[in-house]
């Protein structure tokens, strides 16, 4: 089959799985585990926030205190999807799109909530100690034999994807951006990755969640605060700003400037698609890092769980939109990163672009050491613990590779696979529902807060 084959046949399936069905599936399970849960992910934000402090240390078994899985888990979510994807859902989509981001995460809660539940509840322990969980393992110990099919199609397909959406697409986004900055070769950038990447896989998930803790928080308070300086210089444009996105959210947007125009579809679509590739909620992949938590306490990871799409789409992809609209860029015919980079240099002139080029950089590689978890874990699931250290040297050589490749083809191919991996898991996390449901009634019912 000829080169030029292969790509038309993953594109054109790529289309069918990121479908209006798709899509459908993702709002549609998310909403359905939201009403299930009498909207308890909303009203009990609070309570996930104590409990995310009270999390900080070890609170029962497992291998990384509550505080450090919930930063594992947003090491690999908080990345290129909060600039770059936020830019292309207003580039494609108008910025209408945003409207249908905030609703994908809204529902995303409960699904990111119902996930972790389900991590921590049906987890196992490894040969060596270690705490394994996530889709596979709920599917496999909530369902039973005759789905054990769906486990390890997840797993293959979590497996495949890490190493383009968390690996080479993600050194590839580094090493361009510091090209683009600061003039470093692609080469040098690649190796500098592997390097740092390496020095902490050494450590496995311990290693990981202890950087994790330290570097997250700090990246996302500096690009918070940034954003938050640009909407401050340009207040009287945020009002104005928030008009445009619910009215387009349900109006076609007109071609004006360098905007080509969209369709609600597009608005609806390209919101919810680069929503849940910022978040992940329903992909199935924030599960692994939550079953590693250091809890006895299902509902209370769950509830830390879901402030992962709370912070990562409620609070910075928002600040990314509304930066991008606010500063009038979004009509400039610029998209993904160059239009955030843009948005932050015309509102801070010598500054802002490095802000962007420096968030990227630290966002994209603890998304490196995020999706090394999840690929990990998956390898392990489908072949053993000898797995474990080839595939931490194979992460870690194949960044390189990413660094300097030309990456369309593979990006497509991870977009695919993301999709791959969200159908079993959505399957079980409505098939396992009613388990969800009932913890969290018994649990709520005994300790009211």
């Amino acid at each position: 089959m000829r080169v030029e084959n292969i790509e038309a046949w993953v594109s054109a399936l790529n289309g069918i799985v990121w479908g209006p069905p798709m899509l459908i599936l993702i709002l549609g399970v998310g909403f359905f585990l939201m009403i299930g849960l009498r909207l308890m992910p909303l009203f009990k934000l609070g309570y996930g926030f104590r409990m995310l402090w009270r999390g900080r240390t070890k609170q029962g078994e497992g291998d990384i205190p509550p505080f450090q899985a919930l930063t594992t888990a947003l090491s690999a979510t908080v990345g290129t999807g909060n600039i770059a994807g936020v830019a292309t859902a207003i580039f494609l989509g108008g910025p209408g799109a945003l409207f249908w981001m905030w609703c994908t995460a809204l529902v995303g809660m409960a699904t990111k909530y119902a996930e972790a539940v389900l991590a921590l509840h049906y987890r196992e322990v490894d040969g060596k100690g270690s705490h394994m969980g996530g889709p596979m393992y709920y599917i496999k110990n909530g369902l039973g034999e005759k789905w054990l099919w769906m486990a390890t199609a997840f797993a293959l397909f979590g497996l495949l994807a890490g190493f383009g959406i968390g690996n080479t697409v993600q050194a590839n986004s580094v090493a361009h951006a510091t090209e683009s900055a600061f003039g470093v070769p692609l080469w040098i950038t690649g190796v500098v990755m592997a390097v740092f990447a390496g020095l902490v896989l050494i450590g496995g998930i311990k290693r990981i969640g202890e950087v994790s803790a330290t570097l997250v928080p700090f990246m996302a308070f500096i690009y918070v605060i940034s954003g938050l300086v640009v909407l401050a210089l340009h207040v009287d444009q945020i009002a104005p700003a928030l008009e445009l996105i619910f009215v387009q959210a349900f109006t076609p947007t007109a071609a004006t400037g360098g905007f080509a125009g969209a369709t609600l579809a597009a608005a609806i679509q390209f919101g919810v698609a680069r929503g849940v590739f910022s978040n992940e909620a329903g992909l199935g992949s924030a599960p692994i890092a939550h079953a590693a938590a250091q809890s006895n306490d299902p509902i209370a990871q769950g509830t830390i769980a879901m402030l992962g799409t709370f912070l990562d789409t409620l609070v910075i992809c928002t600040i990314t939109g509304l930066v991008i609209l606010v500063t009038g860029v979004w009509v400039s015919g610029e998209t993904g990163a160059d239009l955030s980079a843009l948005a932050f240099e015309t509102a801070l002139p010598g500054v802002g672009a490095y802000i962007v080029a420096i968030g990227l950089v630290l966002f994209a590689y603890t998304t490196t050491l995020g999706w090394s978890v999840y690929g990990e874990r998956c390898a392990e699931y489908l072949f053993g613990a000898r797995v474990i250290v080839p595939f931490r040297v194979l992460w870690v050589l194949v960044l390189p590779l990413g660094a300097v490749a030309q990456l369309d083809f593979i990006w497509l191919v991870a977009d695919t696979l993301n999709a791959l991996m969200a159908l079993p898991n959505l399957i079980a996390l409505l098939l396992l529902s009613p388990v969800v449901f009932r913890l969290t009634r018994e649990y709520f019912a005994n300790k009211p807060v």
